[in-house]
């Protein structure tokens, strides 16, 4: 499924949605619409910089770029927070804590809220935060593979020769604007109403399609 659902309106100044309309999503579609917001294209710099391990940004700043274009909201319009990836075997607090220091510059001076976390220790702390266990993770798409939607399973990656994507649900459901959920062992239907209900009401073109009762293994 391709293209702007109902009601949603062109951006002005977006030449090429019309032919984006008329074919599949592709790695380098979306990676050009995503960098049109400014805020990711210097976080992947940053993250370079950094020389942080396997290290993306990822999830909703990505998406909601890609939402914000489509229906020619400003290109900032409801991202709360810009995600981070990285893996270091270093599963300490402190280590962990470091660098999210480190991120305290790069937010104030793009006037956004990072969130950067270590994917390597995710589940010595999950279980207490959700109430459901997590498995220990062997790099950072691992935790991009458990997104609570499929639309928001994506990540980008910056390297010095060039930009890496990882999609493991592919575009379609992004470019259509669908949310679905991506039930795997930690899924919280709970958690899922929540989040898509504020979605929603930001960008009301979106069509979210309910979990089952089942789906929550709580």
């Amino acid at each position: 499924m391709v293209g702007t659902p109902t009601g949603a309106v062109a951006p002005a100044g977006f030449a090429h949605l019309t032919t984006l309309q008329a074919r599949q999503m592709t790695a380098d579609d979306f990676r050009d619409i995503v960098l049109r917001n400014p805020a990711n294209e210097a976080l992947l710099d940053e993250l370079l910089r950094l020389e942080l391990s396997d290290a993306w940004v990822v999830a909703g700043a990505l998406a909601q770029t890609i939402w914000n274009v489509k229906t020619g909201r400003p290109i900032g319009h409801g991202i709360d927070d810009y995600d981070v990836f990285y893996f270091d075997p270093d599963l300490s607090w402190e280590a962990e804590d470091r660098v999210i220091a480190r991120f305290s510059e790069t937010s104030a001076r793009l006037g956004i809220r990072i969130e950067a976390r270590n994917q390597a220790r995710v589940h010595l702390w999950y279980g207490q935060k959700h109430g459901v266990p997590y498995p220990a993770l062997q790099c950072s798409t691992d935790g991009i593979d458990r997104f609570l939607t499929r639309c928001t399973q994506v990540g980008l990656q910056r390297g010095h020769d060039r930009d890496r994507v990882y999609a493991p649900a592919g575009f379609d459901e992004l470019d259509a604007m669908i949310v679905r959920p991506n039930v795997t062992p930690n899924f919280s239907g709970t958690a899922y109403r929540k989040k898509t209900a504020r979605w929603l009401s930001l960008w009301p073109e979106l069509a979210i399609e309910a979990p089952l009762e089942t789906e929550a293994p709580r």
